[in-house]
């Protein structure tokens, strides 16, 4: 490949990056161009028979994601409701045009269908499908920035036809799509590394964890919670304040089952509560709302160090082992265990927005077995979990690989 020098071609309709054996100016097309557009639509729900026993594959917006084959959907249809949908043949490009996933694409790997959420384009000859799956990628945040502000963006299906883009000829449109296509199976293949890690770790920890055999201990026991307190995001900064305040939310978004306070917000100055518990290695911090039952509460530990004084906030209940017993790590596994979290469903409160008190975590156990046998469980489980932290980095690297590329190849 080979970069084009801006300074010398700025009036030019020519990529930033381009393959040395090709020159001359790309043209200018709409989305209609590239090939018939169809916007799916919902068999009737009524009719059991539509998805019973379904085979037939069909797309709603949760089915695109990072990657960009579809050969599997939440909710399949049978042969009387996929003759009642708009059929699309294999490599067509799907796109979502409604809603807070608006702009997530996808492509057929047979034949299916898609809600109405979806628009499709039904690639013709004239046109490489794995480039215009590229191109709607590289260009729909400028097509965003386009979208009259409202509370659920949409893209109509006249609209989407209407969008602008550029392409080269058919020559280069493949050219340019197998090269990106080649990243993009590496981005599956790691999705699938991840995926079988997270298995596995999760695996681990039912069947290391949920045993009998070892004694059942009531965190009432040997746990001890203290306050928290309650201020908001915009009582919090990463750039300025001493203390360091764990929110709900991050609990949320934490990867790992042991954090080190250094990725934490601090307090403003003037925000600084009057009275509060300085978190300690081997602390834990529950999440005490979620509005999924699969969430509530979460739990990270403290692990390593504390930099600077560290305090848990919004929603957060703060646990400390008083009694030792047990090892740095082991909570953060065992606390975030199937079996425990059965528990946690079992008492969690709320219709929309579930809850958990203090009390109801006393009134919850897990297994613990010795010291030594929970060093070598946490071990084990760290190894695992570690390499699963280098693939999200891996998977992040080239996630980051393709953004480039679509800014600097497109136009």
């Amino acid at each position: 490949m080979t970069t084009i020098i801006n300074n010398e071609h700025k009036k030019l309709n020519v990529p930033n990056l381009r393959f040395p054996e090709f020159q001359g100016e790309w043209e200018m097309c709409i989305l209609g161009d590239y090939g018939k557009v169809v916007t799916g639509n919902t068999p009737p729900t009524k009719d059991i028979e539509n998805y019973e026993n379904g085979t037939y594959l069909w797309a709603s917006p949760a089915d695109l994601s990072t990657i960009k084959l579809i050969s599997e959907t939440k909710t399949k249809l049978s042969s009387k409701g996929f003759s009642k949908t708009r059929a699309l043949p294999k490599g067509s490009v799907l796109v979502t045009c409604i809603g807070s996933t608006i702009g997530k694409t996808g492509m057929a790997t047979k034949e299916m269908s898609t809600n109405q959420q979806i628009n499709s384009i039904v690639v013709n000859d004239n046109n490489d499908n794995e480039f215009v799956y590229y191109a709607i990628q590289s260009a729909f945040p400028r097509y965003l920035s386009s979208i009259a502000v409202q509370a659920v963006p949409i893209i109509s299906k006249s609209a989407f036809e209407m969008l602008p883009n550029k392409r080269p000829c058919l020559q280069e449109q493949k050219k340019i799509g197998k090269f990106l296509s080649l990243l993009d199976e590496r981005i599956a293949t790691q999705c699938k590394v991840i995926d079988k890690l997270q298995s596995l770790i999760k695996g681990m920890e039912d069947n290391f964890l949920d045993n009998p055999l070892w004694e059942k201990t009531y965190l009432r026991s040997f746990m001890q919670f203290f306050p928290t307190n309650s201020l908001s995001w915009e009582q919090l900064s990463y750039k300025e304040g001493a203390i360091r305040n764990l929110h709900y939310g991050l609990i949320h978004g934490f990867q790992t089952r042991g954090i080190n306070s250094a990725s934490l917000p601090m307090i403003k100055n003037e925000a600084v509560p009057k009275h509060y518990i300085l978190c300690q290695v081997g602390d834990v911090a529950f999440a005490d709302a979620s509005e999924d039952t699969g969430e509530i509460a979460k739990s990270v530990e403290f692990v390593d160090t504390i930099e600077g004084d560290t305090i848990c906030g919004l929603h957060t209940i703060h646990g400390r082992d008083i009694k030792n017993r047990t090892v740095v790590c082991f909570k953060g596994f065992a606390f975030n265990s199937r079996y425990f979290h059965n528990q946690i469903k079992r008492l969690a409160q709320g219709t929309k927005v579930f809850s958990i008190t203090a009390n109801n975590l006393s009134s919850c156990y897990i297994y613990l077995p010795d010291l030594d046998t929970q060093t070598v469980i946490v071990k084990l489980l760290k190894s695992y979990e570690e390499q699963l932290i280098i693939g999200r980095i891996i998977l992040k690297q080239y996630e980051k690989q393709k953004q480039y590329l679509l800014r600097q190849m497109f136009i």
